[in-house]
């Protein structure tokens, strides 16, 4: 292998590749970005974000301005053809720190996600350069790229100019390049799952200027109508969606008509207020690539899963894989881990997104049916299974989500107890410093591991070998103290290199009492803030030996690159910034 010129080379600048990149800019990792396009897209394609995926982007810096721009708190509904509500999800509660439903426009988004990329003088991007060849050894991806025309997004492969051709070498290429990937493909790696006949048609709309179009459409609607399955959905800025199902007699040249595009928002909208930005009929995939990992190239977001559209998690599955990589990279990359920890990407990931893809195609069934009788039996079940107890709530709540955990015996940490929180996502609630400000958890961690002690200095509780390791994994040491718990009197020894947060809300003591841990205890956090594993203070060689073994990190590997940036980081992004805008 040549001379290493990147780190980490990043194929495909969609939400997936532009967090990855985003992540690895803000631990230090040195990144390219190739993208085949020559010029922003500038259309939607998803629409939607949760709760988990907010937090990611708080870890990459960004997601105050991001949420800045979208519908926040908004509740989903099912409504029949009519109107009347059947069933509503408006969850409140934050367990993660921010709103659990929220609503997007995906140009503004990856506008806000491609600015943030220019804090860091490692992370390069060069658009219109499509991905020809590449290989690789045990050092490293030698890669071939040449400038490309384009084809447009999801309609083939790029043509290249072979005059262009350049060679660059890399420690690993992540291939984030759609449900088309070119990585994917001289991969060989094949897809598995099912290919859907229904076709539907989408139609995004922008409200004219001065025009309030969608104010009296404020919800996100999936509307059970058999005559005419249709989603409705709201979005920030003027935007708003619609898609129609079609009948097995219609075809595409006729449904994307001008005529029929306006016949069919008429019967939400006025034309005359609206200006169509696109309309195209497709149907969808629910599928998963056979393998996520070929030595030094990995896969992630559609290349790796196709996930349809009637939950809005393809996009956040995506930006859960670039998180799950991130770290396992940059643990490779700085602290000499063992390149072996990235199966556990696939191990860890596929569960969670297959779960999302199977409860993606359950809503698919339950809105688009068409048989009248059927329809009008969902009808009843659902309106009557808001009032019944505890299934109301887990209705209203959206609990039918896959959770955030990983699955037993397929994920870096010790092994979960029964009951225990080991391979979960710990909740994020809002804690308060030492000095009385208040703050979101994430933001006291760092960009590392952590080590939570409740109510004691962490460090007193590990040996001298462990600290050393801890520290060479960039480790953020946190004593947590419940509310009032402070000690008093008499001044701290040996504070500085110790994060003090005072639990004022009470979330973390409920959660540390559910999970079984008592004051003197320590949990060890990942950097994506899954729990690798707690402890009884004094009984900590497993957690210790886990760390060794499953992690084996070396010494702290030399590095020319930009170190990683503090936490919490303002950006001074402009959140008003439009798509257009760019060149």
């Amino acid at each position: 292998m040549s001379a290493i010129d990147y780190e980490v080379v990043v194929v495909g600048l969609g939400p997936t590749g532009l967090t990855l990149a985003n992540l690895l800019g803000r631990r230090g990792i040195s990144v390219l970005v190739l993208e085949r396009e020559p010029e922003y897209y500038g259309l939607a394609r998803a629409v939607y974000t949760d709760d988990e995926c907010l937090r990611i982007f708080q870890s990459a810096g960004v997601a105050d301005e991001l949420a800045a721009q979208m519908n926040l708190d908004s509740t989903v509904q099912w409504v029949r053809g009519d109107g009347k509500v059947l069933a509503q999800f408006n969850q409140i509660d934050r367990p993660m720190g921010w709103p659990v439903a929220n609503f997007l426009y995906q140009p503004y988004l990856e506008n806000g996600l491609e600015r943030a990329l220019e804090r860091y003088p490692h992370v390069e991007v060069r658009r219109g350069r499509a991905v020809v060849d590449f290989d690789q050894d045990s050092d490293g991806v030698s890669i071939e790229h040449a400038g490309s025309r384009g084809t447009g997004y999801g309609r083939g492969e790029a043509s290249t100019d072979p005059r262009t051709a350049e060679r660059i070498c890399a420690r690993f290429l992540v291939g984030c390049d759609g449900g088309r990937s070119i990585v994917r493909t001289r991969l060989g790696i094949d897809m598995s799952g099912t290919s859907f006949p229904e076709r539907w048609l989408v139609v995004d709309l922008k409200a004219r200027d001065g025009v309030d179009a969608f104010r009296h459409l404020p919800y996100f609607d999936f509307v059970c109508d058999p005559d005419l399955p249709i989603v409705s959905c709201p979005q920030p800025g003027g935007h708003h969606r619609f898609e129609f199902m079609l009948r097995a007699e219609q075809t595409a040249e006729e449904m994307e008509d001008p005529d029929t595009v306006r016949r069919h928002i008429a019967r939400y909208v006025d034309p005359e207020e609206v200006e169509v930005l696109r309309k195209l009929v497709y149907t969808f995939n629910a599928v998963v690539a056979d393998r996520w990992r070929d030595g030094r190239v990995l896969i992630a977001g559609d290349a790796a899963h196709m996930t349809p559209q009637f939950i809005g998690q393809g996009m956040n599955s995506g930006v859960r894989d670039a998180d799950n990589l991130s770290w396992k990279l940059t643990a490779i990359l700085r602290h000499g881990a063992d390149p072996a920890i990235l199966d556990s990407y696939e191990t860890e990931r596929r569960p969670h997104a297959k779960a999302m893809i199977d409860l993606s195609v359950l809503n698919k069934n339950i809105v688009s049916l068409d048989n009248r009788m059927l329809a009008a039996a969902r009808d009843i079940g659902l309106s009557t299974a808001v009032r019944v107890p505890v299934l109301g709530d887990w209705i209203r709540q959206a609990k039918m989500k896959p959770a955030p955990k990983f699955r037993r015996g397929a994920y870096l940490g010790l092994p979960r107890r029964l009951c225990g929180v080991e391979g979960r996502l710990i909740p994020q609630p809002e804690v308060r410093t030492y000095d009385g400000r208040h703050a979101r958890l994430d933001d006291r961690l760092g960009l590392g591991f952590a080590v939570l002690g409740y109510g004691i200095d962490p460090r007193r509780a590990l040996s001298a070998d462990d600290l050393a390791l801890l520290r060479r994994l960039d480790t953020c040491f946190v004593t947590i103290f419940p509310l009032g718990g402070r000690p008093q009197g008499r001044p701290g020894e040996g504070r500085d290199d110790v994060v003090d947060l005072e639990d004022h809300t009470g979330a973390l003591t409920r959660w540390f009492r559910r999970a079984r841990i008592r004051p003197g205890d320590l949990v060890v956090l990942r950097p994506d803030h899954y729990v690798f594993g707690t402890a009884t203070s004094g009984a900590t060689d497993a957690l210790s030996a886990a760390l060794r073994e499953q992690l084996r990190p070396l010494t702290r590997v030399d590095t020319d690159h930009t170190p990683p940036l503090p936490l919490p980081l303002p950006i001074g992004l402009d959140s008003a910034a439009r798509p257009e805008e760019r060149a």
